[in-house]
C-alpha cells in the first residue's frame, strides 16, 4: 500500500508544479507539510486519502528527486515513444502519470513491469476513458527501447 500511495503522491505533486508553475521540490515541501498538518490534526483520510508513514514520504521523495535530476532524459524517452502526440496536446493526467512511470522504470529498483502496471492503476484512477490503455502502450514501447523482455500490464 505504500508505494501505491507514494508514486499517488509523486503524481499528484508533479501535476500540481506542472499547473502553478512552481518549482517541483517547492511544491513536494508543500504537500509534505499538509501531509503532516493532517496526520498530527488526526483528519480521517484528507486531501490525499490515507496516512503516509516514513518509507512512504521517502519513496515518493527519490521519484520525484530522480524526476527532477533526470527531467530531460524522461521527457526525451517519452518523446521517442509517443507517436501522433506532443506534450502540449495530451492530457498533462496521462503525461504527469507517464512521467513518474519512466523515472521509475529508469531509477527504480522494482521490475520495470510493476512501475508499468501502477502507472496503468493510476492512469486509470485519474485519467479519461482511454487513460490506462494510452498509458500502457506508452510504457511498453519504453520498455521495448530499452531493450527489456518481458509483457507490460494488461491496459484493457
Amino acid at each position: 500500500m505504500g508505494r501505491r500511495l507514494a508514486r499517488e503522491l509523486a503524481f499528484r505533486t508533479l501535476f500540481q508544479s506542472d499547473r502553478g508553475g512552481q518549482s517541483l521540490l517547492d511544491v513536494w515541501s508543500s504537500v509534505r507539510q499538509e501531509l503532516a498538518e493532517e496526520q498530527s490534526d488526526g483528519a480521517d483520510g484528507g486531501a490525499y486519502g490515507e496516512e503516509a508513514d516514513a518509507p512512504t514520504l521517502a519513496f515518493a521523495e527519490r521519484l520525484l528527486k530522480d524526476y527532477d535530476a533526470n527531467q530531460d532524459a524522461v521527457d526525451a524517452q517519452l518523446a521517442e515513444s509517443i507517436t501522433g502526440w506532443t506534450f502540449g496536446q495530451m492530457s498533462q493526467t496521462d503525461l504527469n502519470v507517464l512521467r513518474v512511470a519512466v523515472t521509475e522504470m529508469l531509477h527504480g529498483e522494482e521490475a520495470p513491469e510493476v512501475a508499468i502496471e501502477m502507472a496503468v492503476r493510476l492512469a486509470k484512477k485519474f485519467g479519461g476513458d482511454e487513460s490506462g490503455r494510452f498509458v500502457n502502450g506508452v510504457l511498453a514501447k519504453v520498455l521495448r527501447a530499452r531493450g527489456r523482455t518481458g509483457t507490460a500490464a494488461d491496459g484493457g
